[in-house]
């Protein structure tokens, strides 16, 4: 969803580069530098208003978190949100998700975080689906060997596109769930916002754990 672009998202980005990176190619390689200690690299692409990624770095102080999003005031919102946990193991971007691999050091990342993206339902649309196999190559770039993808959606088309194509890939699944909030694998779950929102509604959240070989 497209968000309308407030007055007030440049300046706050601008005022806080000790969280937010504008221009993450200067970072390529050297990510552990702006965290407290170095730890395993996990990051999000596409963290909306940051529910998901804040409260992961909160859960795993074990883990250095990065989140990414391209709309200017929705990376503002949840840079308003990190501001007010003060979290030594989290770092934004506002950047595009396709360009990770100007972002990204080859085997940088341990882990991704695929969470409720744009399931550009018509056909035509299909290489821009983040699970599209020219987003798959990227991903196994820049993550680290056997590096995994976490994805959660409410769109079971996606769910399904992803599934074909990531076994297409040759990737390995490490679990498939069909309705996560009803499973083992809820227990220890932080949610988005998108997923409360599609919850509440009694939708099924589908997830699935992937790998490379």
């Amino acid at each position: 969803m497209r968000v309308k672009h407030k007055k007030w998202a440049d300046p706050l980005i601008a005022a806080h580069p000790e969280l937010m990176i504008d221009d993450a190619t200067q970072f390529k390689g050297k990510w552990q530098s702006r965290f407290a200690k170095e730890q395993p690299l996990h990051l999000e692409v596409g963290m909306g208003k940051g529910q998901f990624i804040i409260g992961m770095a909160k859960a795993h102080p074990e883990i250095n978190f990065i989140g990414l999003e391209i709309q200017r005031t929705v990376a503002a919102i949840a840079l308003k949100k990190a501001l007010e946990e003060d979290l030594p193991n989290l770092q934004l971007i506002c950047g595009d998700g396709e360009d990770l691999q100007e972002y990204f050091e080859d085997g940088e990342v341990a882990k991704m975080y695929l969470n409720f993206s744009d399931p550009w339902p018509k056909k035509r649309h299909a290489k821009r689906r983040l699970t599209y196999k020219t987003f798959l190559a990227t991903y196994q770039q820049i993550l680290q060997v056997q590096g995994t993808i976490e994805l959660k959606t409410d769109n079971m088309g996606l769910f399904e596109f992803s599934l074909e194509s990531m076994n297409n890939y040759g990737m390995i699944f490490d679990g498939v769930w069909l309705d996560l909030h009803h499973s083992e694998e809820n227990e220890h779950n932080i949610e988005t916002e998108y997923e409360q929102k599609f919850a509440a509604k009694g939708q099924p959240i589908y997830k699935l754990i992937a790998n490379f070989k």
